[in-house]
């Protein structure tokens, strides 16, 4: 029997872990050759594909060498290719600060219009600490459903 078990929990661990890793968000630097001093290891997009006039959760998991006491987050947008939106945050409004030497997650929540056009998009964001140097710049896709309009509001 604890056989059998044994091979039902390996069955559905290998399941689970194929599963995450084909429901991850493909990340790449901006220039691959820079030696970053923030290494993003990985984005959760909640809920994924985002639905249209519902809140979008983006959380960036980052490893830092360095403690940081500040500094911006500059987010551009694109759609099929076009440049769309872009906003800037104080980084620490989107994770708490001093960052310390290790591990840190950025989270930002936004609500995105209920007539926002369904889609594939794109993100770009820099990471600057506060003398304006820049510390990472990554880029991701993500995409929009046909989910909530403004019709369902």
């Amino acid at each position: 029997m604890e056989i059998i078990n044994s091979k039902f929990f390996f069955f559905f661990s290998t399941l689970f872990l194929l599963w995450a890793f084909t429901n991850a968000t493909d990340i790449h630097y901006c220039d691959k050759k820079a030696e970053y001093d923030v290494e993003v290891s990985g984005v959760d997009i909640s809920p994924d594909p985002i639905a249209r006039g519902q809140p979008a959760t983006f959380s960036i998991a980052a490893t830092t060498d360095k403690a940081l006491s500040g500094g911006k987050l500059v987010i551009d947008v694109s759609y099929f290719g076009w440049h769309i939106h872009s906003e800037t945050h104080d980084l620490c409004g989107e994770t708490t600060c001093p960052v310390s030497i290790g591990d840190f997650v950025i989270a930002h929540s936004q609500l995105l219009p209920g007539f926002t056009p369904p889609g594939s998009y794109s993100l770009k964001m820099k990471m600057f600490d506060g003398n304006k140097h820049e510390l990472t710049c990554i880029t991701f896709g993500f995409d929009i459903g046909f989910g909530s309009s403004v019709a369902d509001m």
